[in-house]
């Protein structure tokens, strides 16, 4: 069993009991959801995503969540609850019960299974909105999910699930459809990963690792260092006011932030007026390397005590201070490499911009090399309305999803404009040392079994397949 890989010594006598009887009521749950019929699951799925997604419980979960863990804005945190109704929209409009999908001329019926046990990473800057999140398309699935909350942030993730299983209960479902561990540490979630049928990782390098080798099929993320290209064909305040969005979405702590922008030479200076306008405060050499220093120690690592903060609090923190009313912080990038720290993520209100000259290919190898400092299979964008332009980044851009004319951290992940599936777990495709680069969403979280009915013979002959090689003296 998958269970021994976490030795029983790593945890304490309480931690295994919890876990013990976590996985008892977990089974005991799962014997009950994978009988229910499409109807049922979908009015689950409305029941929990209501109990945590209206706003007045939602205002409640932003304030217990920021308060907690000491990270993140409240305004714009309150706006991820359209994010829970984002998923819902989509999980409503799909099967996931008996046949899901028919493809009549190839005899092929498709039918949807639950994937079983589930355990569920939560980061410490989603303790809300990742529970709920993953609920809605884990009951969708007829799954059961035991979610292992951040230490930062566990207060707030318990209550968030604590209110899911009070709308199953009223539903007359069982609460343990949704559990959430107490006495949570490192060995404690990688006991829990080892256990499941499937781990589903939203955290740090180090957590989605470690759900790579609990011998447990999961889905992991990759790390990000979003960047846009804003050519000469951008409407420069537009592209602001979405930085400024993107940029400032709860203190930029969301890998989706903008991160960097690699702007025309033809407009770079339009659009730094443009950013100003929008918030931005222009930092002098002198307050970079200040902000280098708070920001990343001697070694290049970057130090947790400058993420997510405010920009007033960001310059505090560096030695300096800016007016009230700036939302971030802007520094002229000096470089591109490992050797520049500000060419890679940030996570927090400050944003580095890039000038490219000439041709478009040069946009192109400046974010090449951005990428090579890190962010790989996470997230680009562009602000341009040449198509040529969207064409060639599409081509060239080592990354699972690519914005246009879009805030990325309001993009990314879905949004109520765009096409993309709604989710709080954005696949970074092998580039990331992810399995899947595309948004993690409902089809994820089912099993699907395939049955095949015989079909008019579809056997092309070998001259047709093998083209100007075809020899057919080598058959004889």
């Amino acid at each position: 069993m998958a269970e021994t890989k976490v030795r029983a010594t790593e945890l304490t006598p309480e931690q295994q009991q919890e876990l013990d009887q976590a996985f008892e009521k977990a089974k005991a749950a799962l014997a009950i959801i994978e009988t229910y019929d499409q109807e049922r699951v979908d009015r689950l799925c409305q029941a929990v995503a209501w109990a945590v997604a209206n706003k007045k419980t939602f205002e409640r979960l932003v304030k217990m969540g920021i308060e907690e863990s000491r990270l993140g804005d409240p305004e714009s945190r309150m706006n991820k609850r359209f994010k829970i109704r984002g998923v819902l929209r989509d999980a409503l409009r799909q099967k996931s019960v008996g046949i899901i999908e028919e493809i009549p001329e190839k005899g092929i019926v498709k039918y949807a299974k639950p994937v079983g046990i589930i355990s569920s990473i939560v980061p410490t800057t989603n303790p809300d909105l990742t529970p709920a999140g993953t609920a809605i398309y884990a009951i969708k699935a007829r799954n059961v999910v035991i979610f292992s909350p951040h230490p930062r942030s566990k207060n707030t993730s318990y209550e968030t699930v604590r209110l899911m299983r009070e709308a199953l209960e009223r539903e007359g479902a069982p609460a343990d459809i949704l559990q959430c561990l107490t006495n949570v540490n490192i060995p404690m979630t990688k006991a829990l990963m080892a256990r499941a049928d499937l781990a589903l990782a939203t955290g740090g390098k180090d957590m989605v690792k470690s759900a790579y080798s609990s011998g447990t099929p999961a889905y992991g993320v990759g790390a990000g260092n979003a960047t846009m290209i804003i050519d000469e064909t951008a409407d420069t305040a537009d592209a602001a006011r979405n930085t400024m969005l993107s940029k400032t979405s709860d203190f930029g702590s969301g890998c989706s932030a903008d991160g960097n922008l690699i702007i025309s030479d033809k407009i770079f200076d339009e659009m730094l007026e443009q950013l100003v306008k929008v918030g931005g405060y222009l930092a002098n050499d002198e307050e970079k390397e200040m902000l280098r220093k708070a920001m990343w120690d001697d070694e290049g690592h970057r130090l947790p005590t400058t993420v997510a903060l405010a920009p007033q609090k960001l310059a505090e923190a560096a030695g300096f201070s800016i007016p009230e009313d700036r939302k971030f912080i802007i520094v002229h990038g000096d470089g591109i490499g490992k050797e520049y720290p500000f060419s890679g993520e940030k996570l927090t209100t400050l944003l580095a911009v890039y000038k490219y000259e000439g041709e478009f290919e040069n946009a192109l190898d400046m974010m090449r090399a951005i990428y090579e400092v890190g962010g790989k299979g996470h997230s680009c964008g562009i602000y341009s309305f040449n198509d040529d332009h969207i064409h060639r980044l599409g081509l060239a851009a080592p990354v699972s999803r690519i914005m246009v004319r879009q805030p990325q951290s309001k993009a990314n992940a879905g949004a109520f404009n765009n096409g993309m599936p709604m989710t709080s777990s954005l696949g970074c495709g092998t580039w990331g040392g992810n399995i899947v680069s595309e948004n993690v969403h409902l089809k994820h979280y089912m099993n699907t079994t395939w049955v095949s009915r015989p079909i008019p013979e579809d056997k092309p002959s070998d001259e047709e397949l093998f083209g100007e090689f075809y020899d057919p003296e080598l058959e004889k």
